[in-house]
């Protein structure tokens, strides 16, 4: 039977496949206590990487906002991994940091992250509400347009 938070992904049309395999020496998250540190996801899909290139430039801030999303659907595969399947352990989403590869001019950075920050809280609630840092940045891994990182506490 599916937990409350399955339930509501499902509610959501929103599809949690496994994690992608990391691209370097790091593990895609670590449990320690009660907390889940999920490394930078980036908007990778079935399809590979839909959304490269710079924000205000290659990529418009709508879609900036559609790869945050998927950052945060990426991010939500890595913590059912990290409490063993069952999403209804998370207690609260504690913290989310965005990373925008934006041109020098664009200054929209929260707006952007704002997709996967909406995200936590159509999903979890109160409980995904968090604090949050939104950078700019002269360029991320593969040319993707948003990375976003996560700290999440667990029961």
């Amino acid at each position: 039977m599916a937990g409350r938070i399955d339930a509501r992904l499902n509610e959501l049309g929103i599809e949690i496949t496994a994690p992608a395999a990391p691209a370097a020496n790091y593990v895609p998250f670590v449990v320690t206590g009660n907390l889940v540190f999920i490394s930078g996801q980036v908007p990778v899909d079935a399809t590979g990487l839909p959304y490269r290139g710079k924000v205000g430039d290659d990529v418009s801030q709508d879609d900036a906002v559609k790869a945050a999303r998927l950052c945060g659907i990426n991010i939500l595969a890595a913590l059912k991994q990290a409490c063993d399947g069952d999403l209804d352990r998370v207690t609260r989403c504690v913290k989310l940091g965005g990373f925008v590869n934006g041109t020098p001019e664009f200054d929209q950075h929260p707006a952007v992250i704002n997709g996967c920050s909406d995200l936590m809280v159509e999903v979890f609630g109160e409980a995904g509400k968090h604090a949050r840092f939104a950078l700019g940045a002269s360029n991320l891994p593969f040319s993707v347009a948003v990375e976003i990182d996560a700290v999440f506490e667990i029961a």
